[in-house]
């Protein structure tokens, strides 16, 4: 089967400008008959199936190894290689405790993230619906129902209400047909279809003679010829557009790979000179002391890097996700989560993120006034917003012959109402909902007995109906409010009606006005009463109306979405809104959700492409709102905030999002009305298409930020702690008694002890610190820039800090322990070393309140975190049982401590604590 052509490649190009039956002579078929089976399975194999290529899935094996893809991870892998070498040079006596250690926190990142994956690519795949997965066509004279993936251009394709549009194809008859192109276009109203042919430069959206693959009809019926399929289609083109867009590394990712080459330099220079620094000052006389300070500098290597992170960052995130699933968010990376907090631009969709998606009608304009409706969206709770009994009367009579226009149904599912049928259909049925008893009253005195279909020349719809109360047949009449008022002689009144004058008409007209300035769309209601035989629908009845209101209908913003831009403001971070809707409509919705102040500017698509490159950058740094745009226009606008700095998540569920969520920082695909391409382009799928959700997910992905900062800064400071212990301590062994004390190798801590440090502090605690509950200005804080380090300078200070104070107070307990030093000390080496390893295990046990922040008070919410204490309890018992146990005295060079001792290392070891809360309480007297 050969390769499908590219979007450009159409077998029939332009084909929205070229009459039909050129279309029907070119592609050699009859829109009577239709294609014959064997021409179509002839063209099946020319052009191939009618499907959009998608990347082949990622084999699980390969999966996997992508966990590991991280030069953390590469430090530590080289860290075990290096241990069991030095293990092996030793005799391979034993167990090799470090390599095996760090080799099992090793895979437990690798599983952790590889789970995680495949758990949000199965909720993905529950989320899928495959779009039309059949088509009516004409074969062989007949229409038969085949799979979407075999319709071949030349195809005749039949559509119905309800049908999704299987491939491009251009219209050769069309009744009453209306299409939603929102996931190709992002408009929100359906597009009126009509087969005339266009002339000139026309866009997509406004293509009306062209059906698209993808779209679905929601009014009315048509017959098209197959132009395009497959990815020589609008959304081939799309899709060829995703496929050259290049996903970009998360600043998560960024962030630990600096800090991991970071580290990786500063492990090796710090091993080297340790290494030299023992040599020199230790009294090295066989082959076993050299293996023993090469073992130390493998220790020292290990304890440099903290191999805890890989693990715990993924242990975080996930745990994050998990929160976020049951917000009913979906997170396809882990990294994904974090990167959301630290978005400074949030670009969202209009039509069913910030909107309910819902046609609402708000106002009623009738001949004695106005009236409001309260109540937004598809529930039917609301009611008519006057007691004045004309208004009611007048409003009731617009409402219940509307409704007698339409064809909506509305049911309850699951809790959620869902509508089937055109959008302002549906507004007039909910708002006949909202009038006790109205509905009862037209279901028990109306019965539908003809209907005169709308039409784009008419632009009216039209339902004959027999009334039961006073005989007789009532046409009830909807459409475009200027065609309606042409054709009415009088207005309904309460209790009558009179005649429509030239002055009344223009006076109605500027009401239309006044509702569309407020970016309602307006449609007119009328009707006339006819003999009980003239039931025959005729276009000719639409004449001498009598003319009953206006209603002023719009699709309203969620009410939660109001908080959260409030709170994304608050926050710092700019909401942007793109659609594809009418400017008009775009900056009401914008103004009401405070994205943009009323009057404010809106880019159109248009104006967009009339701007350079240096022009462009300066537009989207002063435009929050952005109307009847491309998809190229929403890909150029996210790669121009990038080019400033900005982190930008990108929300969207057409087709036509799909690129700009792949180039995005994080791309926020919708899960009810998303595309499976949106939702393949996306890190992330909201399952209620909610835009306070994507907030939730800022503020939770804040918190994971801030508590990543908490655990490096803890880890690094530990380590740091470590490595200076080491370090000084043999600088200044002389100066302490470590030389001669009775081993070769002069060091205050042996390797054994190094590893059971790590171990015990880079487990549970630190994962304890990453479940911090977030602090309550979370959401009160700008967003970090994308310059900014996850550890910069001030944090590298605070740690440097703590990192001199442990090896100070580790050292002072070794000292104290050890006879020969500057304190006065009785005991031997093990007893000295026992002294230093205690009290730099509880330092560091110390050092975790310290950590939670950089800035407040350890004392701050002290208890808020009971993992915390509950790892801090455990660490030390089992710093108790290494110490006091005896069995475990010889592996760990250890020996039983008295009380007395125990106090002394505790109270050293509160330094740490002491000190850091000096410099907190200077360093904000300072900012102060």
């Amino acid at each position: 089967m050969s390769t499908p052509p590219a979007a450009t490649d159409y077998p029939v190009p332009d084909a929205w400008r070229r009459d039909v039956d050129e279309i029907v002579t070119e592609l050699d078929t009859d829109v009577e008959r239709g294609l014959t089976s064997a021409e179509a399975a002839s063209r099946l194999r020319r052009y191939g199936p009618n499907q959009l290529r998608t990347a082949a899935g990622t084999p699980a094996w390969r999966m996997l190894l992508q966990q590991f893809a991280d030069p953390l991870i590469y430090l530590l892998l080289a860290a075990v290689l290096v241990s069991l070498a030095a293990w092996f040079v030793e005799g391979a006596r034993g167990m090799p405790f470090d390599a095996v250690v760090i080799t099992a926190i090793l895979l437990l990142n690798g599983v952790l993230g590889y789970a995680q994956q495949r758990r949000a690519e199965r909720a993905v795949a529950a989320l899928r619906a495959m779009a039309a997965p059949m088509a009516t066509v004409r074969r062989d004279g007949r229409e038969v129902r085949i799979p979407a993936a075999e319709v071949v251009p030349g195809d005749v394709v039949v559509l119905n209400e309800g049908d999704t549009v299987p491939a491009d194809a251009r219209l050769a008859w069309a009744a009453s047909l209306q299409v939603s192109e929102a996931a190709l276009t992002g408009e929100s109203e359906p597009v009126v279809k009509d087969v005339r042919t266009l002339t000139g430069s026309v866009g997509v959206a406004d293509r009306a003679d062209m059906v698209f693959a993808g779209t679905a009809v929601v009014r009315g019926r048509g017959v098209a010829v197959v132009t395009g399929t497959g990815m020589a289609t609008e959304m081939g083109r799309i899709a060829h557009l995703l496929r050259r867009t290049r996903k970009e590394s998360t600043p998560l990712q960024r962030e630990t790979a600096h800090v991991g080459r970071a580290l990786g330099v500063a492990v090796l220079v710090i091993t080297v000179v340790v290494v030299a620094a023992i040599l020199v000052t230790s009294d090295i006389e066989r082959a076993s002391d050299v293996v023993a300070v090469l073992l130390v500098g493998v220790s020292l290597a290990v304890a440099a890097v903290p191999e805890g992170l890989p693990a715990i960052l993924s242990v975080v995130l996930a745990l994050g996700v998990q929160r976020m699933a049951r917000r009913r968010a979906i997170v396809k990376r882990l990294s994904s989560v974090e990167t959301l907090g630290s978005a400074s631009v949030v670009c969202s969709d209009k039509t069913g993120t910030l909107t309910r998606n819902e046609m609402t009608i708000e106002k009623v304009v009738v001949p004695s006034g106005e009236v409001g409706v309260s109540g937004a969206g598809y529930r039917p709770e609301g009611e008519l917003l006057t007691e004045e009994p004309a208004l009611v009367e007048e409003a009731k009579a617009v409402l219940a012959v509307g409704r007698l226009a339409s064809d909506a149904v509305l049911r309850k599912e699951g809790g959620d109402w869902i509508a089937h049928g055109d959008p302002t259909d549906v507004a007039f049925l909910v708002a006949v909902r909202k009038v006790e008893g109205l509905e009862e009253e037209i279901a028990r005195r109306f019965r539908r007995v003809g209907e005169i279909p709308f039409t784009s020349e008419r632009k009216l719809m039209s339902t004959l109906v027999a009334d039961a109360d006073h005989g007789g047949v009532v046409l009830a009449v909807k459409g475009a409010p200027d065609v309606l008022l042409a054709r009415c002689t009088a207005e309904r009144i309460a209790g009558g009606q009179r005649p429509l004058t030239p002055r009344r008409r223009d006076e109605l007209l500027a009401s239309v006005e006044r509702l569309a300035d407020l970016s309602l769309r307006t449609l007119g209601v009328a009707a006339r009463r006819l003999p009980d035989n003239q039931v025959r629908p005729d276009e000719s009845m639409e004449q001498d109306l009598v003319f009953l209101g206006i209603v002023g209908m719009l699709d309203p913003a969620r009410p939660e979405a109001r908080t959260a831009v409030a709170e994304a403001t608050a926050a710092g971070i700019r909401v942007v809104m793109i659609t594809g809707d009418h400017p008009r409509t775009a900056i009401r919705i914008a103004a009401d959700l405070a994205i943009a102040r009323p009057g404010s500017r809106v880019l159109s698509g248009a104006e967009l492409d009339s701007l350079d490159d240096a022009a462009f950058r300066v537009a989207v740094g002063e435009t929050s709102v952005y109307a009847r745009v491309t998809p190229e226009h929403k890909l150029r606008i996210v790669d121009a905030l990038q080019a400033r700095g900005a982190i930008v998540a990108m929300t969207g569920d057409g087709v036509n999002d799909a690129p700009a969520l792949k180039s995005a920082d994080i791309g926020v695909a919708m899960g009810q009305a998303g595309t499976d391409v949106a939702k393949e382009a996306a890190d992330m799928v909201l399952a209620d298409d909610n835009f306070a959700t994507i907030i939730a997910a800022v503020r939770e992905g804040r918190s994971i930020f801030a508590n990543i900062r908490a655990f490096l800064r803890f880890l690094l400071s530990s380590n740091i702690g470590e490595v200076l212990t080491m370090f000084v301590g043999v600088l200044l062994a002389g100066v302490l008694g470590l030389t001669g004390a009775g081993d070769a190798v002069a060091v205050p801590l042996v390797a054994t002890q190094i590893l059971w440090i790590n171990l015990l502090t880079d487990a549970a605690p630190a994962l304890a610190i990453g479940v911090d509950p977030p602090a309550e200005d979370v959401m009160r804080r700008p967003p970090r820039r994308l310059t900014d380090r996850i550890v910069d300078r001030q944090m590298w200070t605070g740690i440097v800090w703590v990192g001199l104070v442990m090896a100070a107070v580790s050292l002072a307990a070794l000292d104290l322990g050890l006879a020969g030093g500057l304190l006065g000390g009785v005991g031997d080496l093990d007893h000295g070393r026992t002294m230093a390893f205690t009290t730099l295990v509880f330092a560091q046990l110390f050092n975790c309140f310290n950590a939670r922040s950089g800035r407040a008070s350890a004392f701050r919410h002290l208890f808020s975190n009971g993992w915390l204490w509950g790892a801090v309890a455990v660490s030390a018992l089992a710093q108790i049982a290494v110490v006091q146990v005896p069995f475990l005295n010889a592996p760990f060079r250890t020996v039983p401590l008295p009380l007395s001792d125990w106090l002394v290392c505790a109270g050293l070891a509160s330094v740490v604590l002491w000190a850091e809360e000096l410099r907190k309480l200077m360093a904000r007297r300072g900012r102060a």
